[in-house]
């Protein structure tokens, strides 16, 4: 059940974020391994990106990709969430004095988000090439060919086959999830139990202080996580040589560093506004479906 309840509630909170998601591919593989100044910028900022997506792609366009983002939470989060939720239970996270253990919280929302990374990448890899397939005159990063879901992942299959093909770039997925959850998920329970024992927010206002804590600690993971999101997106877009190679990066440590070399540091943080605006309304809404149905849950089973 724990992992049903996850799945549930991040597949929610996605509908409303999708668009966001779509506006960030874009940022992320706009100006690819160019220096600033050498490439047409075809998003200026945020609210231009969006305009430009609907004029030129139509409204529907914002929400490209959202058939696999839905499927990729629920392999992610349903796993992630449902990790932690029966380490919550069995109080796997707390420290002999009843406390939460800021290192244990850490260390199972890595372990979570990382096979939560692996089992969901081939929709990520589908998510992502949706996403970024656009308009010829608004096009940025490498346009696949790849038109729906289902006929995308038996295509890349077929091409490819299922290591280098469906689960290409599932290394920049893991430490992207890994490092993203274990930020997420421990600040989430520190913030959370911060609240309540200092009586800034009572026990039963709980969906209150999920929703604050999230939307705080958003700020936080985003900027933790925007370089290594930015690596995975574009090693999931990369155009690939007939075996599958990629053509751009050679592996996650090739990517961050000719990202690093070619672009500097504003390079690796490209897109870091729509990753903020992504998530942390994104995390602000699994994280409160996700309480809101485990209270559910508690109280049809008692």
């Amino acid at each position: 059940m724990e992992f049903i309840l996850g799945a549930t509630a991040a597949s929610c909170a996605v509908c409303f974020t999708n668009p966001l998601e779509v506006i960030k591919t874009r940022f992320q593989l706009q100006g690819e391994l160019m220096k600033a100044g050498k490439y047409t910028v075809h998003y200026r900022n945020f609210f231009h990106a969006f305009y430009v997506v609907a004029k030129n792609e139509g409204f529907i366009a914002l929400q490209k990709g959202l058939l696999p983002a839905m499927g990729h939470q629920v392999l992610l989060n349903g796993t992630r969430f449902g990790i932690y939720d029966v380490a919550e239970k069995r109080k796997w996270l707390l420290k002999e004095d009843g406390s939460v253990s800021l290192a244990k919280s850490v260390g199972i929302g890595a372990a979570a988000g990382t096979l939560g990374g692996f089992v969901g990448s081939p929709l990520f890899l589908v998510k992502v090439h949706l996403q970024s397939l656009s308009a010829k005159s608004i096009a940025v990063g490498h346009q696949h060919k790849t038109r729906g879901t289902l006929s995308g992942l038996w295509s890349i299959y077929k091409d490819y086959g299922v290591v280098r093909g469906l689960w290409r770039g599932a290394t920049g997925a893991m430490v992207r999830i890994s490092v993203g959850s274990s930020v997420q998920l421990s600040t989430m329970s520190l913030l959370t139990e911060a609240f309540v024992k200092n009586e800034i927010l009572r026990k039963e206002q709980k969906i209150m202080a999920t929703f604050i804590s999230s939307m705080l600690g958003g700020v936080f993971i985003a900027f933790v996580m925007a370089p290594f999101d930015l690596v995975s997106t574009r090693l999931y877009n990369q155009a690939v040589d007939v075996k599958g190679r990629g053509l751009m990066y050679h592996s996650y440590l090739d990517c961050m560093t000719k990202t690093f070399t070619q672009e500097g540091v504003q390079g690796l943080y490209k897109g870091i506004l729509p990753c903020y605006m992504r998530l942390g309304p994104h995390l602000m809404l699994s994280m409160v479906f996700w309480d809101s149905l485990r209270q559910l849950h508690i109280y049809i089973t008692t």
